[in-house]
């Protein structure tokens, strides 16, 4: 293994000049589409799709420039203008270009283009296309922001446009109450990690005077254990929310309400991953607390196991993958958090990830778009035969995910899990646990879905998808094959400079004894969801389940947990608040009123309006004032 150093930045220059205009696209092909109205419905799909794609074309431009250059280049600094300027300090508008922000570019860019073309086919007869693809186009703008911001501030930005833009999806077929409930759900529970990261924001203006990336690593060092600690907590805590990890991870499964391009879009490639990105880039924060580096790794060992249970539980084809997203999620965070070992990992995993689980997304989509929408597996069955194209893409994106010799997975995945071991052999024995899990459900929704007898409904009739949708699934479905393999021995040595990784290189067939030992728990995983599923499916979910299914169909009692500790807790706390301010605060405001009142009705009675009384009134006063004068002279 070999430590590096992390790389200083150099001034923008030649294609780098152009960095700026892979966000200003799909920003100007989201304004045009929501300012002319309708009068873009016929060709505002189309705008948009081209948006993306030459995002996609100017990262890859990028890519191939940094390429040429020498490594001490390959950071380069693109500021555009001064965003807020104060007495005491300055936040730009500014881009970072550097080895991990060009991945996550091109992953962005490159998978969102393939879901805009997917989407011409799967929303066609959707009356509000033509916003939907303008929201998109918001989202990709989002995170082109969010990872290309030179300073956290900016990543700030781009960070809540993403969640604007993700609540807009979510819930674009708002007529549905229960796709209203799920982007309201997404939206508030993510704003509980967007607390936690403005506080942690203020934390770096009092420590540092500056949200720089640059700023932040160089200062990072001179921390004390105690705020290192306390600063990489709530980072984590605004990753959790972002990237659906425990315990903020509930609303996920319900986010898949939104349409299914939305779902390959932001609970594969990009929304969800945003909490890995933003754990990456902070490695100086995190070197520095051995408590806030233990968390990320027990939050993401936690959530592996945790997807991993609800997709084994689940019945609905979209809800299974979202609980796998989960669970590969938390693979990533858990690489991340063992440190400089572990983030080149944790992004290989990411972008494999990206490939495979888009790829499967679209083909649930392709699978619900030829059996009216219908997402239980339970009224699938035997589709493997008139869905060939969807059938095949599928399956390379299956034996992605489960880690089989050569395909995407298996280089990634079992590289984090060779690693968990070397950190701590319990995490290990997790992290293989998940891994065999895995196995078990994703076979589980192979037969289900594409093997067995038919259990189609009548008013079902299987067909495949056209073109346009079939297209971007073939697309991924090779990246799924050869992802891995392209980026093995490549992806450790490109980051690290950006990273301050370290650089283990592997052989294209790399098996030691604990990656034997993961190939091994994965196959008794498939073959237990082989055996289990190879016949006899109920189209029914039946009731009579063990504990642990009941738990698991219940999401964990995830929402029961979040109604009782927060939901139940903050409306007991409003209420008696509200007993304090009616029966104390009011009433000695009520009180001290009324008390001021009856004075004044007391002294109203003086007022007669004859001068006789008033006369008198000024006697007896004399005659008072008198007296006391003479006691006080006598005493």
């Amino acid at each position: 293994m070999i430590p590096l150093e992390l790389a200083s930045a150099v001034p923008a220059q030649g294609m780098f000049t152009w960095g700026w205009t892979m966000i200003a696209a799909p920003a100007l092909g989201a304004l045009l589409l929501l300012v002319l109205g309708k009068a873009s419905n016929r060709w505002g799909h189309l705008f948009a799709t081209l948006m993306p794609i030459w995002s996609f074309a100017i990262a890859v431009c990028l890519f191939a420039e940094m390429l040429l250059r020498p490594t001490g280049e390959r950071v380069v600094s693109a500021p555009l203008y001064d965003w807020i300027t104060t007495s005491m300090w300055t936040a730009s508008f500014g881009l970072r270009i550097d080895q991990l922000s060009i991945l996550f570019a091109m992953l962005i860019t490159g998978v969102g283009s393939l879901i805009h073309v997917y989407s011409i086919g799967y929303m066609a007869h959707d009356p509000n296309r033509r916003k939907f693809f303008a929201f998109l186009n918001l989202f990709i703008t989002a995170m082109l922001i969010l990872v290309l911001a030179d300073n956290y501030l900016l990543l700030f930005l781009g960070w809540e446009g993403v969640g604007l833009s993700s609540y807009l999806l979510i819930g674009f077929w708002q007529e549905r109450p229960s796709a209203a409930r799920a982007a309201k759900k997404a939206f508030v529970m993510n704003r509980v990690g967007d607390v936690a990261m403005s506080i942690a924001l203020i934390l770096m203006l009092a420590l540092f005077g500056s949200t720089s990336f640059d700023v932040v690593n160089a200062g990072a060092p001179k921390m004390t254990s105690t705020v290192a600690t306390l600063l990489g907590i709530l980072l984590l805590i605004g990753a959790c929310a972002k990237s659906a990890q425990v315990p903020l991870q509930a609303w996920l499964l319900d986010a898949m309400e939104g349409p299914t391009p939305v779902s390959a879009l932001i609970h594969a490639a990009t929304m969800v991953t945003a909490g890995v990105y933003l754990v990456v880039r902070s490695g100086e924060v995190y070197a520095m607390s051995e408590v806030a580096s233990t968390l990320v790794v027990i939050v993401g060992t936690v959530t592996l196991l945790a997807g991993a249970w609800i997709g084994s539980a689940k019945d609905d084809i979209k809800k299974v993958l979202a609980g796998s997203t989960m669970s590969q999620i938390g693979y990533m965070m858990l690489a991340a958090g063992i440190g400089p070992v572990g983030y080149a990992f944790a992004i290989f995993h990411l972008l494999t990830h990206g490939f495979f689980k888009a790829n499967m997304f679209l083909g649930a989509g392709s699978v619900m778009h030829a059996m009216n929408d219908d997402v239980d597996m339970r009224h699938y069955g035997a589709l493997a035969r008139p869905m060939r194209l969807t059938f095949l893409t599928f399956a390379m994106g299956y034996l992605a995910i489960i880690g089989f010799p050569f395909f995407a997975g298996f280089y990634s995945k079992d590289h984090i899990i060779e690693a968990a071991f070397q950190h701590n052999i319990v995490v290990g024995v997790l992290a293989l646990l998940g891994a065999g899990v895995t196995g078990f459900y994703m076979t589980r929704l192979m037969m289900m879905t594409f093997f067995g007898e038919k259990r189609w409904r009548e008013e079902q009739h299987p067909h495949e998808s056209p073109a346009v949708m079939w297209i971007p699934l073939a697309v991924l479905a090779i990246l799924s094959v050869i992802g891995g393999l392209l980026m093995n021995n490549w992806i450790g040595g490109w980051l690290a400079p950006a990273v301050n990784g370290e650089v283990e290189t592997t052989g294209l067939l790399h098996i030691t004894a604990i990656g034997g030992l993961t190939m091994a728990v994965v196959a008794l995983g498939v073959a237990l969801g082989w055996w289990l599923y190879r016949e006899d499916v109920p189209d029914v979910a039946p009731m009579n389940v063990s504990l642990m299914t009941q738990i698991g169909r219940n999401d964990l009692y995830g929402d029961a947990f979040n109604l009782a500790a927060f939901t139940n807790t903050g409306n007991g706390v409003v209420t008696a608040v509200q007993a304090v301010d009616d029966h104390a605060i009011d009433a000695v405001a009520n009180g001290t009123g009324t008390a001021f009142g009856q004075l004044g009705q007391l002294f109203k009675r003086g007022e007669t309006g004859y001068v006789r009384s008033y006369a008198l009134t000024m006697v007896a006063g004399s005659v008072l004032i008198g007296v006391v004068l003479i006691l006080g002279r006598l005493a």
